[in-house]
């Protein structure tokens, strides 16, 4: 029998797990692990499923049983695959689960910082729409997507499934090269002119040493005063201090966030200050359709079976 456990299960909500039950797996569902917690949680385990838990070089080394990690997630950030591969340990994670999903967010996410749809119903709700001399009320200037131009970093299935909805709004698509690129790509456009360009700035790229806090000072003093950044891929992209200071000081003219640099994040954290304006803020949730965490436990199911069979599937490392 092969002993698998969810660090994190209670990650998944409501989500279906039955497919990940199998006759030749016994399966250990915690809905947390703390730190304190791990060694005791993931002794004696074959495999770990993990959506946020760290695994580090030090936790790696105290499970001699570990063979493999199967990351519920698609970045694998939290796991280091230099410990993970050193002690032969396979790494896999879920791919295009929520290739719907998070576009659909991003647009959400986007038309509310345009179309300040919250506001309007705010308004309604405490009766300034029945005071109004005329028959609509005007509070916040709209925005038309099309014609905009939405720059898009990073380019795998979640910056293209949002290229194509940016297309049907009409919107001038720009991909970015990677900053430190020696050649631009055919269909890229040099890092700072496209950030440049953006009326609309998206993070669709995976975190890691190249890729944090990216969006720093240097990079907004580039935007126009009058751009959107939004950001459903990882916290830990954008320089929070510089981004809180751009928009507080005017320098960027509204930010829309599904992730932060640490999750949950403190009460006292910089861009949970409600005086920031043009600031909107969701708990990491663009991933967590119906629909996208079930086929995300699919995944799961389908990298544990290969596993099995000796045949890992979606491996990353090991």
């Amino acid at each position: 029998m092969t002993r698998v456990v969810f660090l994190d299960a209670a990650t998944m909500a409501a989500t279906d797990l039955s497919p990940l039950q199998r006759p030749d797996v016994t399966l250990l569902l915690y809905p947390q692990t703390s730190p304190e917690q791990l060694l005791t949680h993931a002794r004696g385990a074959q495999v770990l499923i993990s959506n946020k838990v760290p695994l580090d070089a030090k936790a790696i080394a105290a499970l001699p049983e570990l063979r493999c990690i199967l990351v519920a997630a698609t970045g694998v950030n939290m796991v280091d695959l230099v410990a993970a591969k050193a002690a032969g340990i396979v790494v896999c994670n879920v791919q295009g689960y929520a290739g719907t999903a998070v576009p659909q967010q991003v647009f959400a996410l986007l038309l509310q910082l345009t179309n300040h749809i919250q506001s309007y119903h705010q308004a309604v709700q405490q009766g300034l729409w029945s005071q109004s001399s005329q028959f609509c009320l005007h509070l916040h200037p709209i925005e038309e997507l099309a014609a905009k131009t939405i720059t898009l970093i990073g380019y795998g299935d979640l910056g293209q499934a949002t290229a194509r909805l940016a297309e049907a709004f009409g919107m001038k698509v720009v991909i970015a090269e990677r900053p430190d690129a020696t050649e631009i790509r055919p269909g890229r456009t040099a890092f700072e002119n496209a950030v440049r360009q953006a009326d609309v700035l998206s993070l669709h790229c995976p975190l890691s040493a190249a890729t944090e806090k990216l969006i720093n000072a240097n990079t907004l003093s580039w935007m126009k005063p009058t751009a959107l950044l939004i950001n459903t891929a990882r916290g830990g992209l954008i320089d929070e201090q510089a981004l809180a200071e751009a928009l507080t000081t005017g320098r960027l003219a509204g930010a829309a966030l599904d992730v932060l640099s640490v999750e949950p994040p403190t009460a006292s954290h910089v861009l949970l200050n409600k005086s920031i304006p043009n600031l909107i803020v969701t708990p990491h949730v663009a991933w967590a359709s119906r629909q996208a965490m079930q086929r995300l436990v699919g995944q799961l199911s389908e990298n544990l079976q290969a596993f099995i069979r000796q045949q890992p599937v979606r491996q990353v490392s090991g």
